[in-house]
C-alpha cells in the first residue's frame, strides 16, 4: 500500500514519542501489504474497523490512540485522514474526515 502522507505520521510521531513506536511499526506493516479488500486488511490489523465511505479505523498502540484511513484497494493508497488518542477520535465524525 502506498501511504499518504507519511509526514502526517512522522509529525505525529515527533510530538507524541509515546506512539511513535507503534506508528512505525503500522507504517511498515501497511506499506508492505497489498490488500485487495476489506478482509485482506482485518487479516493483518483484526481490530480495524470499517467506518463508512472508505474510511478505516486502526487501534494503536493499546487502543490508546486512533488513526483513521481513507483506503482506495483498487489504486493501492491509504490517505491519513485522523491520528489521535481515544478522546480525540470520539470528537470527529469519521465517514466524512
Amino acid at each position: 500500500m502506498r501511504i499518504i502522507a507519511h509526514r502526517t505520521i512522522v509529525a505525529y510521531g515527533k510530538q507524541y514519542p509515546d506512539v511513535k513506536t507503534a506508528l512505525d511499526s503500522w507504517y511498515k506493516t501497511v506499506k508492505g501489504a497489498v490488500w485487495k479488500d476489506f478482509h485482506d486488511m482485518k487479516n493483518t490489523f483484526n481490530s480495524v474497523d470499517n467506518v463508512g465511505n472508505q474510511r478505516y479505523v486502526f487501534n494503536i498502540k493499546g487502543n490508546n490512540y486512533r488513526l483513521v484511513g481513507k483506503t482506495l484497494f483498487v489504486q493501492q493508497i491509504i490517505y491519513i485522514r485522523f491520528i489521535g488518542t481515544h478522546e480525540e477520535y470520539n470528537k470527529i465524525d469519521c465517514s466524512t474526515i
